[in-house]
Parts: C-alpha cells; structure tokens; sequence
C-alpha cells in the first residue's frame, strides 16, 4: 500500500515533470487514446482559420444520420461520461475535462487536442473517440458510431481539491461548451443559465437565415503545475459557411467565472449583422407585463435586463420584454465600457420554482482595447414557453460587414451575481405596467401607466420634503400624471416614479428616464420599448 509520504514524492514527481514539459502517464492512465502529435502555436491557429477563410466551406463528412437520429432526447440522456477517463483527473491543475456525446442534437463532429510541450514547443494530440469512454445501455445507438467518431462538447469539472461549498467534482461541472458556437458557465451562486457565443451572424435579419457557426477544435493547454490561479487556458477554431475563427480562452474559477477571450475572425461572405461578444438568453414574463393566467408562477426568465455602460460612462437600465412581434433595438456608442444581460430581481417569492431562476447569472462583457464605434444590439423574439432562448445581445461595429473582413476583438466575460462595475446611482429595481387613469374614476381608453422604481445612491440622501424630478422623453405619444414618490415600504432611498402614457400609434415606442435633484442626477437611466396595445 502507498502511504501518504510516498504518495506526495510520486505526485511531486509528475507535477514536476509536466512543469518541464516532459510527458506523464496520467492521459493513458485515464483511458484516453490519443493521435500523433501535430505542431501547435495560437499563431498558426489564427493563421489557418485566415486560410480557410479563402476557401470553399468543406463541412467534415458527416457520420451516419439515422444513428444520431435515434439518440434522443432520452438516449442522450443515458450516454454518461464516465470520470475515470476525465483529463487531468490527476492532473495538472485542479479541473477535470470531462466530454459531450454526439447525439440528434448535436450532430457535428467536434474534436479534441490535449497539448504538451516540448522545450519551447507545443505539440497537440488529439483525444481519440472511444465509446468504451461513457457509460451507456448495451442496446444504445450510439454504439454503432464509427471509431473516432469526435465529440460533442466538453465541461471544466469543480476541483478536485474541493471548493468553498466542498463539491464532489466527479458529479459538479463549472463551464460547459456544447452545441455550435454556445458555452455557458455557473456564477457565484451556482447555477447555470444564460449562455454565450463565439460569434452571432445575421440574427434576425429579414432576408437571410442565421447562420451558426460551429467549434469544431478545441485544444486544452495542460495548467502549471506550480500556480494557484484557479484557471484554464483552451483554445478553439471556428468554422462555418460564412466564417472562419480562432479563439483563445483564459477561464478562472474562483467566486464567480470569468473569461478573457481573445478573438480573431475571418469573413467568407457579406453578412448582414455580425455579431461579437454575443449573449443569449431568455425572458417570458415578469412584474412588467403578465397576461391573465399564463401560468401560475409570478415571473419566469434567465435575464430581466439589458444593462449598458457606454463610452461616456453613462449608466442605462433596458429592461427586456417579451414582444409581440421580433424586435431590435440598437444602441449606439463609441468605445463601449460594458454591456450585459443582468438578473437583477434575486428574490425567490418573484419566482417559486426549483429551477432557481432567482439564482441564474449575471453575465457582463467587459471590452479590452478601443472597440471603436458601433452599437449594442438587442434582439428580442416573441415566446410563449420557457424552453426557448428569444433574447440575444451584441456588439456591431458601424462598417459593413464584407467578405474578406479580418475582426480581432479582446474582451472579458464576467459570469456572476451582478454586473462588475455598478452605478454609484439610484438603479431600476422594477418596472411596473397598468391601466392609466386614477382610481375611483373611469379608466380612459388607450392610456397605459408605468410605475418605475429606483433604489440606492443618492436617493438615500434627499432631503425630508424633497421629491426628485421626473425627466421624461418619448418617441411618440404623450404623458400625464407625472410624479416621484417614495414606496411606502421604509426603505432609505427607495422611489418610484409614476407617469400615464397615450400612444397615437400601434407602432413600437422608445422611451427615456431618469430622476433628478436641481442638477444632480440621482438615477441611472431607463430605457423601454414599448409595444401598444
């Protein structure tokens, strides 16, 4: 038996080894069978996708379709991965890699490369297909895929040194990437939710499909065996009709997620809306507007807001709706400081459902470098369940998007319970939709009244007497009935202001506001679309 003294000499031993570049015992220990090994740099990553980017589009030769067909929903649900075979089980690092299967959901191809290095070289092997890698039922389909087949996605494990909340990383995972171009990762209170993506193309665009563009290499970079900065490094190479890319991803798991990216991306054809730093998520209803009896639950979504902080450093609040019709809104700025889909509302009674929306994450993009001049765009689709993500949010540059365009974009995605860099102001706490008119008195027909509510920041301080000014702007229509008053809850600095609208047009209408004290602006500002009817 090996006692503990021994145990920590062997493990001394390989963690040293793999610092100098050496190779270990511990990938075929695992399981894993790997390929030849191939040069490897982040340069010559970039510099094939910009090959390929000249070429034709070649999709890999498809693997047979009525096998991947019949791993459902529920057969994809009992093809397990089996941890014994994780990489980096035993090391380096702390963060087990474990894999996706192929399935009718996810269908292309998606290979792995573990790297190792050689002196001041890189070598990628890449992590061959074995079904003998999952647990799965004897009778599976997935059992008649070829050898080598690829994967479908892979996921960080927790570590397997344990963390604050002491999680079993054999069965606890805190970034996945799956389907596409989409990864998604758990903030600080520990539940999934919203996703993000490489790169958006043509989203919502009348006269053009969506394209999405897929991962179909991943290379994971082995961690130091000497740091203790809690992180990953994978790189990824993009590949679609339209477009070509090469990513880099520097993941750190400590109290929240959060990911330096660096980005580069190479055009095949025109394309109508390309999105960078792109977001998705999803938003059905909430205090806002509710149709009677929808269902029983007071508020259901992933996201409640998009919150912006532009180059000139003003913070906005724009919260989402749910539209009758697809809808995008587009916010110009120059140098961009932030954007992101924010679930502000953490309170468990707005929601009474073990799903823990009132736990799903903020998810906040952070530019590095001048991104120049462009607009956040905000797409939102019309829903009528949970189950689809109808909400997506961006970066566009101003020029057009051509063929041969080369992009390098550099930015942080910060996953946690709020975003990074908030307001010193009052912030929007709520927005509150009703009939207009006063109580007691004949309801006019056509008038809608809005209850927006701030809290914090200065408003804590405004004198006994004192109420803020209401500043209002709309693109249509007008407002009666305006006033600031404080919610009658006994919380400091807790307002609201209440203002009626009439609509003279069924078209989409924007609207602005914020409070005031004489000069001082005491809110960030609110944005709204909204939709008569």
């Amino acid at each position: 038996m090996l006692n503990r003294r021994s145990f920590m000499a062997a493990a001394g031993t390989s963690l040293g080894l793999t610092a100098l570049g050496l190779p270990v015992q511990s990938l075929a220990d695992a399981g894993l069978k790997l390929g030849k090994p191939e040069g490897f740099s982040f340069d010559s990553l970039i510099e094939q996708a910009k090959e390929l980017a000249g070429k034709p589009y070649h999709q890999e030769n498809k693997l047979p379709r009525d096998v991947l067909e019949r791993i459902d929903y529920d057969q994809h649900g009992k093809i397990i991965f089996n941890t014994d075979n994780a990489l980096f089980k035993d090391g380096p690092g702390e963060f087990p890699v474990t894999f996706f299967h192929l399935g009718r959901y996810f269908q292309i191809p998606v290979h792995m490369h573990v790297l190792e290095k050689s002196g001041d070289e890189w070598a990628a092997k890449e992590i061959v297909y074995d079904p003998d890698y999952f647990s799965m039922p004897k009778d599976s389909p997935a059992r008649e895929l070829p050898k080598g087949a690829g994967f479908a996605g892979f996921r960080f494990q927790e570590s397997r040194f344990g963390d604050q909340k002491k999680l079993d990383w054999h069965k606890n995972d805190w970034v996945a990437f799956l389907g596409a171009s989409y990864f998604r990762a758990i903030g600080e209170l520990y539940q999934y939710g919203l996703s993000a993506r490489g790169i958006a193309m043509d989203v919502a665009m009348p006269n053009a499909a969506e394209e999405f563009p897929t991962f179909t290499h991943f290379y994971f970079e082995p961690p130091s065996a000497f740091a203790n900065d809690h992180q990953v490094t994978v790189y990824a190479l993009l590949e679609g009709p339209g477009i070509t890319g090469a990513f880099k991803f520097i993941m750190q798991r400590t109290n929240k997620v959060l990911m330096d990216i660096d980005s580069h991306v190479f055009l095949r054809r025109d394309v109508g809306r390309l999105g960078f730093a792109p977001l998705t998520s999803m938003y059905w209803f909430s205090e806002s507007v509710k149709q009677t009896a929808i269902d029983w639950r007071p508020e259901v979504h992933d996201s409640d807001g998009l919150s912006l902080l532009t180059g000139t450093g003003e913070h906005i609040w724009r919260p989402l709706v749910n539209p009758p019709h697809t809808s995008a809104s587009a916010f110009s700025d120059k140098a961009p400081r932030g954007f992101g889909l924010l679930q502000r509302d953490r309170n468990f009674d707005h929601y009474l459902d073990g799903v823990n929306y009132e736990r799903r994450p903020s998810l906040w993009v952070e530019p590095v470098g001048d991104w120049g001049e462009g607009a956040v765009q905000l797409i939102e689709i019309p829903t009528d369940d949970e189950i689809h993500d109808n909400v997506v949010a961006f970066w566009v540059p101003n020029a057009p998007a051509k063929k041969g365009n080369a992009y390098h974009f550099q930015y942080k995605l910060h996953w946690s319970a709020d975003e990074p860099y908030p307001t010193d102001l009052g912030r929007c706490v709520a927005t509150r939709l009703g009939r207009g008119g006063q109580p007691g008195q004949p309801r006019p027909q056509g008038v809608r009244k809005f209850m927006v509510e701030f809290s914090g920041g200065p408003l804590k301080d405004i004198p006994f007497g004192v109420k803020p000014e209401v500043v209002l702007w709309s693109s249509s229509g007008h407002f009666s009935y305006i006033f600031a008053e404080a919610v009658p809850d006994g919380v400091p600095g807790h307002w609201r202001a209440q203002f009626d609208f009439t609509s003279d047009s069924p078209q989409p209408v924007d609207m602005r506001l914020y409070l005031k004290n004489g000069d001082q602006t005491l809110t960030e500002t609110w944005l709204y679309q909204y939709h008569p009817f």
